[in-house]
């Protein structure tokens, strides 16, 4: 495994940044972009010499851009001299000022790994030399990461322009040996950490504020490290569907490739091939519907064998007698007149039959912010940006007194160093809240599939609540739904936009902004709910499969045995002997029992089984109420941890 990660400003990638951030990679700076970087801060320290009015160099910040800075502090000029002696130039306290100033964030902290992110993407950020940083502060910024001081970021308190303003402040402080930060597993003030590190405090020259506080970092870690774990729930969100399905012995024809090749959408067809996938070697999938039984509470009479005796079920048939067939010829033709668990319909419940189209739409969501993320994690995002071998315009003056040639190569400041927004969230915010609003689309049509396997309305011959309840005792899998819903709705709420709410900052000066890291904030966040849901539908599917499973081998137990009595008495609705219709009857019988007899042993997909022995790992089938918040606890954890998909 590689050890450290080399960062030059046009590379990095989204799996690499996810490793920093939740592996512990160190990072590297390449050396010709230090050239460059070192470049670029000589360049603004000449001009800074010269006496160019730069912003945020030799003027304020924001609504105070319209103050330049004098020669000396106001108050030098007192009788007597300056009463308040301070170290430094003016120069060097605005940007010291501009980070104690903005760290003034809320609440909880930023997880480790989300800090990580920012600093890898702030050096990353700043090793394009378009940023005015010097190379030993630069460098100092990479050994807060490569050394694991954490700066101690309060979650709350960007507004997404000019960029994250106030996190990168908390993140910066610490290089000044202020604020506060996790070294070691201990919360320490900002000089302490750097003490026990080995570091130094970091004096901070011309525009290396705004360089370290001025950028997209908190949006973008947080963006990148969600749509990694989202990723990742996609495909475990189609394995849960996937057991769903083989639970309700579903039909595939709908996840067809020339199916899906009628409507494209690049998510839609992913999904449809992951299903197949997923599904292939399934004897459940498309099962005759004659063959699957419907569960009947288990009573001491149901089962003559012994070994049938510890079945948790009894299992039954309705007979469709020949003078309920008229105008229906060709369908007896080709299915037995049995109706068990398994209703004969060519399509689906949308829950089911619409997953390539749900999930899809999702995969397409994540698809487009993956896009915006990736241009994001290799841009310039903070201001002024600094172009030092720009050929400029000549003003006036030079262009009046000198000659049209010297004219051409005159280079003025404001074609070097120019204020623009790339700071501006609102690409990562937009393209992050169409992620925001498809996750509890995901949720949602997982719980619904969750729901239809625990009501014995539409579970397809299962028991209520996927439980034998054999002494009327029992609840089953009942709460698990309600759990489920809670957490689509509470998904639903969150979903709301932020981005579309600008309120104007910095007196109107800053007059829209993006609102963008309160939108990815959520994104994150909301992640581990959708993980929650799914995993509810994996633990409900699991317990429904076994029961399918179970049941079907029954049957087929039976018929193997060739007593034809034994299953005909299972079957409710039969003709007497001597009845006209017994002997058709009969023979019936005897085809059922063959073909279940015939039938290989009824079982999910491969990559279903897998997935259903990971959960039986962790919790057992529940033939009795038991508690059950330790096997939620178990696999929603399993799930988090993507323990249940190929990575």
């Amino acid at each position: 495994m590689t050890s450290a990660i080399r960062l030059d400003g046009t590379s990095l990638t989204r799996e690499q940044l996810v490793a920093i951030a939740r592996t512990g990679l160190k990072v590297q700076l390449d050396p010709a972009q230090l050239e460059k970087v070192q470049r670029t801060a000589d360049f603004l320290a000449a001009q800074v010499k010269r006496g160019e009015p730069i912003y945020g160099v030799t003027t304020g910040f924001g609504s105070n851009a319209d103050k330049l800075l004098g020669a000396h502090r106001a108050r030098d000029e007192l009788p007597g001299g300056n009463p308040e002696q301070r170290d430094g130039t003016l120069l060097e306290e605005l940007q010291h000022n501009l980070v104690v100033t903005h760290a003034v964030c809320v609440g909880k902290p930023l997880a480790v790994e989300v800090v990580r992110a920012m600093l890898a993407i702030r050096v990353n950020t700043l090793m394009r030399g378009h940023s005015g940083i010097r190379v030993s502060t630069l460098q100092a910024l990479a050994e807060l990461l490569n050394r694991d001081v954490i700066p101690v970021i309060p979650e709350k308190g960007s507004v997404g322009a000019s960029g994250d303003l106030a996190p990168l402040s908390h993140l910066a402080i610490v290089l000044l040996g202020e604020g506060e930060a996790f070294y070691q597993n201990e919360r320490l003030h900002g000089a302490e950490a750097l003490k026990r590190a080995g570091l130094q405090p970091v004096r901070l020259s011309f525009k290396e504020g705004l360089a370290l506080n001025n950028g997209t970092a908190q949006m973008l870690a947080s963006a990148a490290l969600a749509l990694d774990a989202l990723e990742k729930l996609l495909a475990t969100a189609d394995l849960a569907a996937a057991m769903t399905l083989d639970a309700f012995a579903g039909r595939s024809s709908a996840f067809k490739a020339e199916v899906h090749a009628l409507r494209p959408h690049p998510g839609q067809v992913q999904t449809a091939a992951n299903l197949r996938t997923l599904l292939a070697g399934s004897t459940l999938a498309d099962i005759p519907y004659h063959l699957v039984p419907r569960f009947k509470t288990w009573l001491a009479d149901s089962w003559s064998d012994a070994q049938d005796q510890k079945h948790r079920f009894d299992i039954g048939w309705d007979y469709v007698p020949p003078a309920q067939r008229h105008g229906k010829e060709a369908f007896y033709a080709r299915f037995m007149p049995f109706k068990g668990g398994k209703k004969h319909q060519p399509q689906d419940s949308y829950s089911l039959r619409c997953i390539p189209q749900v999930h899809g739409a999702v995969r397409d969501a994540l698809a487009q912010a993956q896009r915006v993320i990736d241009i994001e994690l290799n841009a310039v995002t903070d201001n002024p940006l600094i172009f030092p071998d720009a050929q400029g315009r000549a003003s006036a003056a030079s262009a009046g007194s000198a000659g049209a040639a010297d004219a051409v190569d005159a280079k003025v400041i404001e074609d070097q160093v120019i204020s623009a927004g790339h700071f501006h969230g609102m690409p990562l915010a937009l393209s992050m809240s169409y992620v925001k609003a498809a996750i509890p689309v995901l949720a949602s049509i997982s719980e619904r599939r969750l729901n239809k396997l625990v009501d014995p309305a539409t579970n397809d011959g299962l028991p209520a609540f996927l439980i034998g309840n054999e002494d009327a005792t029992d609840s089953g899998f009942m709460i698990v739904q309600y759990t489920a819903a809670a957490l689509v709705n509470d998904l639903a709420t969150r979903a709301h936009p932020a981005s579309v709410y600008s309120i104007p900052t910095s007196a109107n000066a800053e007059d829209h902004v993006s609102m963008g890291t309160n939108e990815i904030r959520h994104v994150l966040e909301m992640t581990e709910d959708l993980a929650h849901v799914l995993a509810l539908e994996l633990y409900t599917a699991a317990q429904a499969l076994e029961y399918r499973q179970d049941m079907l081998n029954a049957a087929r137990t039976l018929a193997a045995r060739g007593d034809w009595q034994a299953l005909a008495a299972k079957i409710s609705g039969a003709p007497q002997p001597g009845h006209a219709s017994y002997a058709q009857f009969t023979d019936e019988v005897k085809k059922l029992m063959a073909a279940l007899a015939q039938s290989e042993e009824f079982h999910a997909g491969s990559a279903v089984r897998t997935a259903f022995a990971k959960v039986r790992k962790e919790v057992n089938f529940m033939q009795r109420d038991r508690a059950m918040d330790q096997d939620v606890q178990r696999v929603c954890e399993l799930v988090s941890k993507f323990g249940l998909i190929e990575t």
